[in-house]
């Protein structure tokens, strides 16, 4: 194994490709200051093993009842555990968050915010803001994204590392901290910050846990599974431009030998109901408007990024109980719905104005409204006929549940599947 220097998550990703051999993952380093704090170059195992500690240990939250796990659920491909809309955090436990948990699976490959993405060497096509971690892009790496949790007022709540640093000093793992970084690392508060969030962003980029590719949909670009009629069906509609229209920002196909990741990693406005139920929303001026604000402050005067919103993978989709940024759907029959009728049936999403009528993207002030997409299956006048009926969203949900880690083919099943052809 490589040590521990600068190329660091070079080594990292060097290992995973060798392991995987299916999707090289873009690891972007945390500061290069980081690394020279430390004292010695400890190993990807061992800051894989201490890393896991630390996202499992709720004693690292302010309350002593959240841990990173206790969001991004094992059990639930590292997304919510539940249903909740949010989850709550604080520093009693009790405050609710703004947001639905995103998975923290299959980020390997984010990129790096940029306002102007060119995938490949063709610099024509300019898919305009695209990347970088959480809902609004505002986290560059991993390494940043790790440590946001641990100080938000509605998470962890933190109030600085040195409330952190002293929880460690407690825990269970002080001495493998010591042993992994140097017998002083945790004398010196910022040494000892910078071990722990390196240690959180190296187990975030664990193969196993984090990208193991083991979905039938994987099995089949194997050649070792084969879709059910139905789930063809639902493939089919899903690339079709024309209906699901879904592999225009959630690409499904093998990329420079690379397994898809199901998302482009763009942002995208799509005029999702309001969540009245959350309390940040009980407040009827406030808006939740992603890209432009208000968590991410750097564009907060771009009206044209307000209501946009990063592009999740839909790896493990099917394993969530709770959906968009926030939180407003339960069922992914109805998510699927809602990109089919938004336009055509608005009643059933939004609630109705004085006049009787639907007030749609009622979670966007007028002004920005012309943000929202409305690219199929989006379109349309109230009344005319939905872009899918509810076989075509039946058989889209089908497939999208071969996208779920943790496959295990039956026996009988191990010849070649014909080549899928997006």
């Amino acid at each position: 194994m490589l040590p521990l220097d600068r190329g660091c998550v070079a080594a990292l990703c060097a290992s995973a490709f060798t392991t995987f051999a299916f999707l090289p993952p873009t690891c972007a380093a945390a500061p290069e200051s980081d690394y020279a704090l430390l004292e010695r170059h400890p190993s990807i195992p061992a800051m894989t093993a201490l890393g896991r500690a630390l996202f499992f240990d709720p004693a690292l939250s302010a309350s002593g009842r959240q841990s990173c796990a206790s969001c991004h659920s094992p059990q639930h491909a590292y997304g919510p555990p539940d249903g909740s809309d949010v989850q709550r955090g604080g520093r009693d436990g009790r405050l609710a968050g703004t947001r639905a948990v995103p998975s923290v699976r299959y980020v390997q490959n984010v990129p790096t915010f940029t306002e102007h993405f060119h995938e490949g060497e063709d610099d024509s096509k300019d898919q305009g803001p695209t990347g970088g971690h959480t809902w609004d892009g505002r986290a560059a790496t991993v390494h940043e994204q790790a440590r946001l949790p641990l100080f938000s007022p509605v998470e962890m709540a933190n109030r600085d590392p040195a409330e952190i640093v002293a929880k460690v000093r407690r825990a269970a793992y002080a001495e493998q901290m010591r042993e992994t970084f140097g017998a002083d690392v945790l004398d010196d508060e910022t040494r000892a910050m910078n071990a722990i969030v390196l240690a959180l962003e190296v187990f975030q980029q664990s193969p196993p846990d984090f990208y193991p590719y083991s979905s039938k949909y994987d099995a089949v670009l194997r050649g070792q599974a084969k879709l059910s009629a139905q789930e063809m069906r639902g493939f089919q509609l899903f690339n079709d431009p024309a209906k699901g229209n879904c592999a225009s920002c959630h690409p499904s196909g093998v990329q420079e030998g690379g397994f898809p990741q199901f998302t482009d990693w763009g942002f995208i406005a799509l005029g999702v109901p309001r969540n009245r139920k959350l309390p940040a929303n009980h407040d009827p001026a406030h808006f939740d408007l992603g890209l432009c604000g208000p968590e991410r402050k750097d564009f907060a005067g771009r009206a044209d990024y307000c209501g946009l919103f990063r592009t999740p993978s839909l790896r493990n989709v099917a394993e969530r109980q709770v959906f968009f940024h926030n939180g407003a759907f339960h069922r992914l029959e109805d998510v699927v719905a809602f990109y089919a009728t938004r336009d055509t049936d608005p009643q059933r999403w939004y609630p109705r104005g004085k006049n009787g009528r639907a007030e749609k993207y009622d979670d966007l002030p007028a002004r920005y409204r012309d943000n929202i997409n409305t690219e199929p299956p989006f379109g349309g006048r109230p009344g005319d006929p939905a872009a899918l009926d509810q076989q075509e969203i039946a058989d889209i949900v089908a497939f999208l549940k071969t996208l779920s880690d943790g496959y295990v083919a039956p026996a009988d099943k191990g010849k070649s599947s014909p080549h899928l052809q997006p």
